[in-house]
């Protein structure tokens, strides 16, 4: 699976190496996930092994950079109930936030959600998350519910927000939009 600028598959054993300089080693990556920074390569190895097996039973993909091919974070989605999807879990590494990865792979995931029969879709952010709650919002998202959560690392309290989205179905007799230029032959001119 493609975006314009990154590409989703499932992890090899030597994406480690990627991971844990870009992801797994930055706390500021952490700071909102459910999982705790990693401190050695050695920990690190064996953290690529338990990712390559949920990989293999999840619907969760590495991201990886289309220029350069680094793995720099990872996308998931699961099937709540018959036709309600929700991420579960987008993370990027610090070096690669604010270029819009984040609301490719947010769009690729809704994408994947609508194929497979989805009709609504949900995103979920700890409140003090402003960045990911701007994305969120942006994407045409609206507050659904909001509760308290403990965090299992260290026991502080967050809320953590749910957000949903209505997915549009493609009518299978409406044909995407293609401008002009591109139909034209090669020797045409505009």
């Amino acid at each position: 699976m493609e975006t314009r600028d990154l590409i989703l598959d499932k992890a090899r054993f030597e994406d480690w190496e990627d991971l844990y300089r870009n992801v797994w080693s930055r706390p500021e990556t952490a700071r909102y996930m459910l999982w705790a920074v990693t401190d050695s390569e050695e920990e690190a190895r064996a953290r690529m092994e338990r990712t390559l097996a949920w990989q293999r039973e999840h619907d969760v993909w590495t991201v990886y950079q289309r220029a350069g091919g680094q793995a720099i974070g990872w996308a998931g989605l699961a099937e709540l109930s018959p036709g309600i999807w929700q991420e579960t879990s987008i993370a990027l590494g610090p070096d690669y936030v604010g270029r819009g990865y984040g609301r490719q792979l947010l769009e690729l995931l809704m994408e994947i959600a609508r194929e497979r029969g989805g009709t609504e879709f949900r995103c979920s952010a700890r409140s003090e998350n402003t960045a990911s709650i701007a994305l969120i919002t942006s994407c045409g998202f609206t507050l659904a519910a909001a509760g308290p959560c403990i965090d299992r690392r260290n026991g502080s309290p967050y809320v953590l927000e749910t957000y949903t989205r209505k997915l549009s179905q493609r009518a299978d007799n409406v044909r995407p939009y293609t401008p002009f230029f591109c139909n034209l032959n090669r020797n045409e001119e505009i």
